[in-house]
């Protein structure tokens, strides 16, 4: 007798009920889980476990963090049975739309009133990376954002910033105003001796362009260090 052939869990072969499709048709998407969200986009499972089932353990693998998936590679990714390349590419790729989506909705907001604005800006765009990025952030005479631009990219512990280019650019766009931005992928929010030079280096500068420095801010993933708040400016 030929062995049973066993096919994997498509999302069309649930019983109605289970279908995260037709949940979020009916009940809308905040109904869903994140494991639910996710089945949707890989579509089915592996031989032995439903899409919903393979996404917890793919989830439970980043520790049930969203923000912790997206930092997954593929390969990372296509470590659990019933994850192939294609599968990994298109939870990648969501995730980046849901972190640019985020960006968008910080610049949004425009006006800079305190330091956490500042975090909210600048956290979904440096806050998880790898390697260390200098960032400044131009503002108006309102401290409405004018334009953001990442003046270098370095290692995991540092990076080098032209100062000129800095304030030329803020001549252009008229800014009054600038913030520093910066990232530790460490994790460490102690600003270092080279971070207060520069921040120093920059003020002294900008004062001879009555370009004002506002602030020094250290993003992490989950906090920030703010100059301004410290008394470091």
């Amino acid at each position: 007798m030929a062995s049973e052939q066993r096919i994997p869990f498509t999302i069309k072969n649930w019983a109605e009920d289970d279908r995260p499709r037709e949940k979020l048709l009916q009940k809308g998407k905040m109904s869903l889980s994140d494991a639910e969200l996710l089945a949707i986009l890989i579509g089915s499972g592996s031989r032995n476990e439903s899409a919903v089932e393979l996404c917890k353990k793919v989830l439970a693998s980043a520790g049930n963090s969203l923000s912790e998936l997206g930092k997954l590679s593929v390969g990372q990714l296509t470590v659990h049975k019933g994850i192939g390349e294609a599968k990994a590419i298109t939870i990648m790729a969501a995730l980046e739309l849901g972190r640019r989506r985020r960006a968008e909705e910080a610049l949004e907001k425009k006006k800079i009133s305190s330091s956490a604005s500042v975090f909210e800006l600048m956290q979904p765009i440096i806050g998880e990376l790898p390697h260390e990025e200098f960032w400044i952030i131009y503002l108006n005479n309102s401290n409405k954002v004018i334009d953001q631009l990442q003046l270098s990219k370095g290692g995991i512990t540092g990076t080098l910033v032209d100062v000129r280019l800095a304030l030329k650019k803020a001549l252009e766009l008229g800014a009054t105003s600038i913030i520093l931005s910066h990232n530790h992928p460490s994790g460490n929010l102690n600003p270092s001796s080279a971070d207060k030079q520069l921040t120093q280096k920059l003020k002294t500068a900008g004062e001879s362009l009555d370009i004002k420095i506002l602030d020094h801010i250290i993003v992490t993933e989950k906090s920030y260090f703010s100059f301004a708040d410290e008394g470091l400016l």
